[in-house]
């Protein structure tokens, strides 16, 4: 079977958590639409998402100025 014959795999979205077509036609996937992408992106730009560091990873000379 080839790719344009297989069955579009559903998902869930990320955002919403609701049901997203995992395929090309849906141009925002993984998302299931546009608003969801969007606001994933705003997160993004706000700095909503991160990475919290251990304790003794940081460069001890790097603030001293």
């Amino acid at each position: 079977m080839n790719d344009a014959t297989a069955p579009a795999r559903t998902v869930r979205c990320p955002q919403c958590g609701g049901p997203s077509v995992y395929a090309p036609s849906n141009a925002f996937r993984p998302f299931c639409s546009e608003r969801c992408k969007q606001i994933d992106l705003g997160s993004w730009a706000n700095e909503s998402f991160s990475l919290t560091e251990k304790e003794g990873q940081s460069d001890p000379g790097f603030e001293q100025s």
